[in-house]
Parts: C-alpha cells; sequence; structure tokens
C-alpha cells in the first residue's frame, strides 16, 4: 500500500514538476489543478442545487441593468482576448497546419504565455451567466449543455495553460474568443428591453456560428492525427475531443431548439375550441324569426363551453360575459348572438 501510495506522489510530482512550463509559476491559481476543480465542482452545485432551493420561495430578482453591464465588459474582455491572441503570433507567425509551443523567454512568446492566462480565467467570469438565469428563475435555461460548457472549461483550459501555453491549440481561445465578442453583444443587446431586441433577430445564426466553431476546432485539431508535428500528441486529442462534445451537444440544442418543438396538448386544445366556435359563430349568423335554430345556436354554445372547460381556461368568454348574454339575447329578442368566445 505505502509503495502504491508512494508511486502515484512520484507521478504527481513528476506531471505537476518535472513536465510543468515554469513561466507559469508566478501565475495565480496556477500551482494546483484542485482549487480550480473546487471552483468548477461549487459552480455546478450552486447552479444545480443551492440556488434552485434559495429560490424557490423568492420572486425573480430584477437584474436587467447588470446583465447589460455585465454582458457590456465581456464583449470587451473577449475583444481583448482575440486581439492578444492574434498579436501573439496567430496574425502572421503562427502556421494553422502545425504551430509548435515557443517556450523561450521571448517577449512575444511571453505575451501568448500572459494571453493564455487571462483566457483560462475568463472561463471562470463566465459563471455569472448561469448564476444570473437562476436569480431570474429561468430555471429551463440551466440546461446539461450549458452547465457542462461552463462547468468544465476552466479546468480543461488550466491543463493548457499549465503545460503548453502557446502553440497549436490555442486556435481554440482565438475562435472562441471570436465567437464571444457576437455573443455577449448579443446578450446585452437582449438584456435592453423589448425596444432595441428588435435588433437581434439572429439568434439562429448564433447558434450556427457556435457548431461551425468547434467543426473548425476539431478539423484544426484532428489534422495533426496524419501530418507529422512538434506538438503534444494527447494536447490535440484533447482539444479536438472538447470540439466533438460541444458540438454533439450543441447539435442536440439545434435540432430542439429550432426542429423538434411539437404542438403542446393546450395548444391543441385551443384548436378544437377555436374550431367549433367558428362552426357556432357561422350558425350564430343565421337570422331566425323562430326558435329552432336558436335552439340549435344553444347547443353549439353548450358545446363550445364544454370543450373551453376541457382547455383549463384557454378559450374564456370575453370581459363583457358574451357567453351568457347570448343565451338571454336569444330569449328576448330570438336573434343570433355573436363573438361568444374569445382566443
Amino acid at each position: 500500500m505505502v509503495g502504491l501510495v508512494k508511486t502515484i506522489v512520484d507521478g504527481y510530482n513528476h506531471i505537476m514538476v518535472d513536465l510543468r512550463d515554469p513561466r507559469m509559476d508566478d501565475f495565480p491559481l496556477m500551482s494546483s489543478p484542485f482549487p480550480v476543480l473546487a471552483i468548477c465542482l461549487t459552480y455546478v452545485w450552486t447552479v444545480c442545487w443551492l440556488g434552485p432551493r434559495w429560490m424557490k420561495n423568492r420572486p425573480p430578482y430584477d437584474v436587467r441593468r447588470l446583465l447589460v453591464v455585465y454582458n457590456a465588459a465581456q464583449v470587451m474582455l473577449s475583444l481583448l482576448l482575440f486581439y492578444r491572441m492574434l498579436m501573439s503570433g496567430w496574425l502572421f507567425e503562427y502556421s494553422f497546419r502545425c504551430q509548435p509551443v515557443d517556450y523561450s523567454n521571448d517577449p512575444k512568446a511571453l505575451y501568448m504565455v500572459t494571453s493564455c492566462w487571462m483566457y483560462f480565467f475568463s472561463k471562470i467570469l463566465e459563471f455569472p451567466d448561469t448564476i444570473f438565469f437562476v436569480l431570474r428563475k429561468k430555471f429551463a435555461h440551466v440546461s446539461v449543455l450549458h452547465v457542462v460548457h461552463h462547468g468544465i472549461m476552466p479546468f480543461s483550459v488550466w491543463w493548457g495553460a499549465k503545460f503548453i501555453p502557446g502553440g497549436h491549440s490555442t486556435f481554440f481561445g482565438l475562435a472562441n474568443t471570436f465567437v464571444h465578442i457576437f455573443m455577449y453583444a448579443y446578450y446585452m443587446v437582449a438584456a435592453m428591453g423589448p425596444r432595441y431586441q428588435r435588433f437581434i433577430r439572429w439568434k439562429k445564426h448564433m447558434t450556427n456560428l457556435q457548431m461551425v466553431q468547434f467543426v473548425a476546432i476539431m478539423l484544426h485539431s484532428f489534422q495533426l492525427v496524419f501530418r507529422e508535428c512538434d506538438y503534444p500528441t494527447i494536447a490535440f486529442w484533447y482539444i479536438g475531443a472538447h470540439g466533438l462534445l460541444f458540438f454533439m451537444l450543441f447539435l442536440g440544442f439545434y435540432r430542439r431548439e429550432y426542429y423538434g418543438k411539437k404542438p403542446k396538448k393546450d395548444d391543441d386544445a385551443v384548436s378544437v375550441v377555436n374550431g367549433s366556435a367558428a362552426t357556432t359563430n357561422g350558425h350564430n349568423g343565421i337570422k331566425t324569426n323562430g326558435s329552432g335554430v336558436a335552439h340549435q345556436s344553444n347547443d353549439f354554445v353548450k358545446q363550445t363551453n364544454g370543450l373551453a372547460r376541457e382547455a383549463n381556461g384557454f378559450a374564456t368568454p370575453d370581459s363583457n360575459g358574451h357567453m351568457n348574454g347570448y343565451q338571454n339575447g336569444v330569449r328576448a329578442r330570438g336573434a343570433a348572438s355573436n363573438g361568444v368566445l374569445s382566443h
């Protein structure tokens, strides 16, 4: 048992000490993966268990102004990170086919090291995305896709920043920060209210852009399977697998959101009631001088009332009580009524 523990400890020290990039030693949260793992698990526990129970008997908070400020700050941060990724090498120097890590103390290499740490920390700063959903009691938005995406990203990016802060896999950060510029701009305008929401009728295109991003990441990473490159094999498999995972999650969301919606039972009931109302109105449109047709109209009104009750209030009498007024009017005037139901 002692020998097994010693083997584990020695293996851990070999990875964390011998294989690390020492240029990352002075950055916060980079000494060990356990603090970041604890942060990620706390996030998942908060948004999936603690937050919903805390909000259960409380009204939703109005955080619209805070959302606007937060998303505007995220747009600026994404712009900064995208610019830094470009200036660190992707604009002119880096190769999209194979890019080894520069472990030197060259100023541009150190610039990329700092950019990688900033990108890692930005993943933690995305946690409020979900916390705002909880505070607004939008629990349906706290989906598997959302929690998995935000919950594992800081821990996943930590390993890249710790051991390979630069090179081929930083394409992930380049593509991701580019997409986040538009994503957080969309969220910012949406939080500004109905007056501005008419300018952002491109939700579906945002999902398309997210999926294109992950396809690009997969192709960029997995190309090294067929090409010799001085870059750690485990790294491009790791990044490519993340691209595949997120692509499949977003594909499922895309199908449900845009092609998987089915009419609800309540919607079907409303359709039935509306159809009966139309039939009733058709009969009411016949002007009668006797009680026979009026009695027929009353039968249709009774049928419609029954359907309205089955629809759980989706079809209701209008504010003037025309349903009762109709029957009274038939007895009093022998005439048909109009607008028995309101939608």
